[in-house]
């Protein structure tokens, strides 16, 4: 295989808004094809449902160009077919992107599910790069993401299936919940919801609420129910 750089900084709109001098963050993020998107049809995305899997973001802003698609099919092969040549050249780059922040005076800031839903914490040991803040959105249940990291932060993804009670459970128990709206509301379900449309710093965000998120791309045509519409 080629040379393939795993990480990408600067693009993806919404994390460019949380970068910079005014936040101190810069982020990175690695964008693999997700669901069976590769050439070993194994899913890199397990818990999505058919309304995430319609409105994925995967075809999004430079999603949409075949080079950009090909670049993270071949990603998603190599994560799959050599896993420790892959894992050893996402350790390089992680040690290159940190120091390149910190020479902007800069807290760098990781995000390795783009596009994906891998359960991270198993396959890197994260606690060998203290300085980095690692972040995900993601669909698998808390249990099966316990004892993570402490510079892992989630935010659990609400999905077109849930029970009323998942939700509720969840954000009583502290963690939060990103949910796609139609037009953002105030409140929903009787939690406070946080815009999260302004950045993609999740890790700042209030303890306990609903993470406001509003329907992009294809999510705006969505009629499975991922996007919540309003009245």
């Amino acid at each position: 295989m080629g040379k393939l750089t795993l990480l990408s900084v600067g693009t993806n709109a919404k994390t460019v808004k949380g970068d910079g001098d005014e936040t101190g963050y810069l982020t990175a993020i690695l964008y693999m094809a997700p669901h069976k998107g590769n050439t070993h049809g194994v899913n890199l995305c397990p818990k999505a449902t058919v309304g995430c899997a319609a409105a994925c973001l995967n075809t999004a802003g430079r999603g949409a160009f075949s080079n950009v698609q090909k670049a993270r099919i071949r990603k998603a092969d190599w994560f799959i077919s050599d896993r420790p040549a892959f894992l050893k050249q996402l350790h390089h780059e992680l040690i290159m992107f940190s120091s390149y922040a910190r020479r902007k005076n800069l807290k760098p800031v990781v995000r390795l599910n783009g596009t994906t839903d891998i359960l991270w914490e198993k396959h890197l040991d994260m606690t060998k790069y203290p300085e980095i803040q690692f972040y995900d959105y993601t669909k698998w249940a808390p249990i099966q993401r316990a004892n993570l990291p402490f510079n892992y932060h989630l935010t659990y993804s609400r999905a077109e299936n849930w029970a009323s009670h998942i939700l509720q459970l969840r954000v009583n128990n502290g963690a939060n919940v990103a949910v796609v709206f139609d037009k953002v509301p105030e409140e929903y379900e009787g939690f406070p919801v946080f815009n999260g449309d302004d950045n993609d710093l999740r890790f700042l965000d209030p303890k306990g609420h609903v993470i406001g998120l509003s329907a992009k791309g294809k999510a705006k045509k969505d009629t499975s129910g991922f996007v919540v519409r309003s009245v």
